[in-house]
Formats: C-alpha cells, sequence, structure tokens
C-alpha cells in the first residue's frame, strides 16, 4: 500500500476519465471541480507524466491515463462487488427497497404491517425512487417502478398492479358543477394534470374530441399531490384504478365515464436484481407477500 498513490486521488482520475469530463467527475463524487483537478495533478506529480489532454472542449486521458484508468475500472468494481458480498451475507442484514413516493405512501407502507408480522426475521428499510431515475442495485435490493413492459432496464421485473387510468372527481364537485358527461361540457370543466397536460389530452381523444387541447388547471409533478388536490375537490384527475381503490369504494371519489381509461399497457412492476446472492431469501419472501396482497 506504501508503492500506491493516494486512493482518493485515484478516485477522482478514474471517475474523470470515464466521464471525459472534471465537472461531470465533480457531480459524480460530490465535490468540487477544482477538488478533482487538484487530485488529478497531485496524481499527475506522483508518477511524474501527463494523465489528460486538452482535444477541443474535451478532456480526454492521454495513452497512459487510458491504461491507468482501465485498470482503475476494473479494480473498483472488484472492492465494489466484494463489499457487496461482505453486506449481503451479514446475518439479518436489511431487505432495502426502493419505491416511488405514490405507491410508497397511498398502497406499500399502510399494508407493510402484515409483512413485519409474517416476516420478523427480515430487517426492511424502503427509500424513495424518484421517476425516471436508474436502479442501482449496489445501493437497493429491490424496487418497485412505473411504466410500460420493458421500462424497468436492468433487473427482472414483474408487474403487480395494472396501470389503467380513470378520470375521477370528488362528489362534492360532481354536485356543484356537474354533471359530468361526454358533452363538450367537460371542456370547460376544472383539470388536474400529472406531471403534464399529456394525458386529458389522450383521455379526451378516446372520448371522440378530436381537436381537444386542454390547456387550463394546474400541473402536479406528483401523484400524492395530485390525489390530494382530487379529494380536496379542486378538479377533475386522472388516477390509476389500483391506487384509488380504496378511495372509490369509501365514496371519496367517483370515477367518471366508466368504461374508458389510458395507460392500460403500463403498470406497477417489482423488480429485482439478476444476482441475488445473499439477499435471495429475503427477496423471495418480500416478492411473494407483496403479489399476495396485490391480488387481494
Amino acid at each position: 500500500m506504501a508503492k500506491l498513490p493516494p486512493l482518493n486521488a485515484l478516485r477522482c482520475f478514474e471517475s474523470a476519465a470515464r466521464h471525459r469530463s472534471f465537472s461531470r467527475a465533480a457531480t459524480d463524487l460530490h465535490v468540487t471541480q477544482s477538488a478533482v483537478s487538484h487530485q488529478v495533478r497531485q496524481l499527475e506529480d506522483w508518477f511524474g507524466v501527463l494523465l489528460f489532454e486538452r482535444q477541443g472542449r474535451q478532456t480526454v486521458p492521454t495513452a497512459k491515463g487510458e491504461m491507468l484508468a482501465n485498470g482503475l475500472a476494473e479494480a473498483f468494481a472488484i472492492m465494489q462487488e466484494s463489499c457487496r458480498q461482505v453486506k449481503a451475507s451479514q446475518a439479518g442484514a436489511t431487505l432495502t427497497i426502493a419505491v416511488l413516493p405514490s405507491i410508497a405512501t397511498i398502497w406499500l407502507i399502510p399494508k407493510l404491517n402484515v409483512f413485519f408480522r409474517d416476516h420478523p426475521e427480515v430487517p426492511v428499510k424502503v427509500v424513495y425512487l424518484l421517476a425516471g431515475q436508474p436502479l442501482n442495485f449496489n445501493d437497493i435490493d429491490i424496487a418497485i417502478t412505473w411504466g410500460k413492459e420493458g421500462s424497468a432496464g436492468e433487473g427482472r421485473a414483474s408487474r403487480f398492479l395494472a396501470g389503467d387510468s380513470v378520470a375521477v372527481a370528488n362528489p362534492a364537485l360532481i354536485a356543484r358543477e356537474g354533471p359530468f358527461d361526454k358533452s363538450h361540457q367537460l371542456l370547460h370543466a376544472p383539470l388536474l394534470h400529472d406531471t403534464d397536460r399529456q394525458g386529458w389530452q389522450r383521455f379526451m381523444r378516446k372520448l371522440g374530441f378530436r381537436h381537444a387541447n386542454p390547456e387550463s388547471g394546474p400541473v402536479f409533478e406528483d401523484f400524492n399531490l395530485l390525489r390530494a388536490a382530487a379529494l380536496a375537490g379542486q378538479g377533475l384527475a386522472l388516477c390509476p384504478r389500483s391506487l384509488i381503490h380504496d378511495d372509490v369504494l369509501s365514496g371519496r371519489l367517483v370515477v367518471l365515464f366508466e368504461g374508458t381509461a389510458i395507460n392500460e399497457d403500463w403498470g406497477y412492476w417489482l423488480v429485482e436484481p439478476l444476482n441475488t446472492e445473499g439477499r435471495a431469501d429475503a427477496i423471495a419472501a418480500f416478492k411473494s407477500w407483496l403479489m399476495k396482497e396485490a391480488a387481494a
């Protein structure tokens, strides 16, 4: 180890070489760009050679820098995998579940006490998964995502809840401003949008409004916010039927235009890693429980 340069300098160099950018390496390592530059210069002083050169606006490794970067990438991958195996083999290791905020708040967390009761031997950690965030199974054990089939990326995906979305509204809003039907009254109804306005555009086309282009109404970046606004009677919303099941049963929301839905080819997916070494039993237990809850 005495013959090795500082490990932090090696990490900074490997990231800069992989990204072909000091600024992206800084973002990757959560440090400043000047810190990365300082570490790379320290490494170049240690070796006595240049490791990077400028090509236009791009910073690229020299031939010796490329050789070092390839070796470091392999070495860091081995270190990362060894650490993962040790952590996974620990008795009673925590099962880390990454889940979208909407499904976590509305569906998963209210049911987790059943899993805790049936599997007290499996410690659980629940973390947020942001929409569009790539899955990193070095940090998590299993994930719950939303999308079309094949959109989960790396891992084995099993659909456990349908994603078809229907139009709903608070009954007080319907009494006050409805009834909402397939007439042009819908074009002037207060609408709530999830992420963008394309959902209502597609829904209205299904109802036969070929040139509908709803531009009014607030846009919510998170489904929890959209649902809260719908429950408060602020407008009509398009919601996955599986997430508003209890709201409809209790009468807090009413489904409009029954038989018309969008996102029929979407769903909620349980994604598990291809390599479950050291955590297979915990993942299998959680998957089995989740599928039974979804079927119920």
